[in-house]
């Protein structure tokens, strides 16, 4: 992994920094000239396959999955308008030396190796997507750490497959494929990168950068920067959980969002050991670990001053990087514009330096990790806070109703309550979810957070 210093200049072109951590399939589907697996050598008559590959994504609350698999063949696929039963492919996956089947959901030709989210999905193409169900008990991508999955996945055709007219399209044959990599959409857009700062401490990092930006680095358009602090499971040395063990990165980037609100989205990673200093040292609070990431946030700002609209920097995060946020504010109340902590805890004493920040917070009220009144370590929990924050001056607009509630629903009571917001000219907005209604774990508030459109739309209207 490339090292940047303070003195090396933190270029955001395409290839400043090195290559995303996981594969994927575009530089070899683009020279398939090599049969090496078994499958392939095998491979005949008018559909040989020319490679697999794994399609991943990052989920709201189930973390890092295995959704499908992608088959290449040499030519185009014509089902004429037929369907693949998925009885006719069979998948097993190989993970933590254990090997067991997954479930296939939908089998169905197209033109690129991704999944078709439309109710009746296919079209002809060279690759057969092989869906598979996300509830299996072997379907995740990684614990702690990514999982090996280079070749871990197996794809074998049990049965013809053919056209309503009764022409074979795919015969079924003895042979097994194993997939060849892994593709996870939006995060392989983010490339990898590494910040020392003046007293020698590393950071890992991964960067997305506008779509805009990187066809045109002269672009005279100013973006803004998403900073997002995982949580405490996140802290490790691989550079991918923080963007894999939950959807707090992957919000800001997927394409849908960045059409509407292009952005940088800067997402550091905490090294192991885990740093724990002083009283509440916790992560984001240790000393070394703040002072690299305050200098990692100026040294962007300052080597793309010229593309980064400085009065829209944002903080957000979750568990261990709300507390980091209230931290950071604190440090820093005249840089941000506004912040998205969520199940996270704090210091009362700071509230009053950042009583003008635009906030929307948010907790499950029977969190028992982050507990929201009593919160951690001695400093309280969000519900607290958001009282300090009053006493201090700030007008705070509170809501509360189930996370577990249907996307529109859940919208519109964010929708709700906003409204009341701008009614009593409030900028800061609480929103507490009842208890027993944060699945699978009440800490895990932020599923909902980060596939709020309203809450997320409000956050790039604010502006320092």
């Amino acid at each position: 992994m490339r090292r940047i210093t303070r003195r090396t200049v933190l270029a955001a072109t395409a290839g400043a920094v090195t290559a995303p951590a996981v594969s994927t399939a575009t530089a070899a589907a683009a020279a398939p000239t090599t049969a090496t697996s078994e499958g392939r050598q095998a491979a005949s008559g008018p559909h040989p396959v020319l490679r697999a590959d794994l399609i991943t994504q990052v989920t709201p609350r189930n973390n890092w999955l295995v959704t499908a698999v992608a088959v290449q063949y040499a030519q185009r696929i014509d089902l004429r308008g037929g369907v693949i039963p998925p009885s006719a492919f069979q998948v097993t996956a190989t993970v933590g030396g254990q090997t067991a089947a997954r479930t296939v959901t939908r089998v169905y030709s197209n033109t690129a190796a991704e999944v078709d989210e439309r109710p009746h999905p296919g079209r002809p193409g060279e690759h057969l997507i092989v869906e598979l169900d996300p509830n299996d008990s072997n379907a995740r991508a990684a614990g702690t750490d990514p999982l090996p999955l280079d070749r871990a996945y197996s794809v074998r055709q049990v049965a013809d497959v053919r056209t309503p007219g009764g022409e074979t399209v795919l015969r079924a044959g003895p042979f097994a494929h194993r997939n060849d990599g892994v593709i996870t959409p939006v995060v392989d857009d983010f490339t990898a990168g590494s910040f020392t700062d003046s007293a020698g401490f590393e950071l890992d990092f991964r960067l997305h950068q506008p779509a805009d930006f990187v066809r045109n680095p002269r672009t005279r358009t100013r973006y803004p920067l998403v900073i997002t602090l995982h949580g405490g499971g996140e802290v490790a040395d691989n550079n991918m959980t923080q963007l894999t063990s939950n959807r707090i990165a992957v919000t800001f980037a997927k394409p849908e969002r960045q059409r509407r609100d292009p952005a940088f989205v800067l997402s550091p990673q905490i090294p192991l050991p885990r740093p724990m200093d002083g009283p509440d040292g916790t992560d984001w609070t240790d000393a070394k670990v703040q002072a690299a990431l305050i200098e990692l946030i100026d040294t962007f700002v300052s080597e793309h001053s010229r593309v980064v609209d400085t009065d829209r920097l944002y903080l957000v995060g979750l568990s261990s990087g709300g507390r980091g946020i209230y931290s950071l504010l604190s440090k820093r109340p005249d840089v941000f514009a506004a912040a998205l902590p969520t199940a996270g805890w704090g210091d009362p004493a700071v509230m009053e330096r950042i009583t003008h920040i635009p906030m929307w917070a948010d907790h499950s009220i029977d969190d028992p990790v982050v507990p929201y009144r009593e919160g951690r370590f001695g400093k309280p929990g969000t519900w607290t806070l958001m009282n300090d924050l009053e006493t201090a001056g700030a007008r705070v607009s509170r809501g509360e109703w189930a996370n577990d509630l249907p996307k529109d629903q859940f919208e519109a009571r964010s929708r709700a309550l906003l409204r009341q917001a701008r009614a009593t000219r409030s900028h800061v907005l609480f929103t507490s979810y009842t208890a027993g209604t944060t699945p699978p774990n009440p800490h895990f508030a932020w599923a909902q957070t980060y596939e709020n459109d309203v809450v997320i739309d409000w956050l790039f209207e604010q502006s320092r």
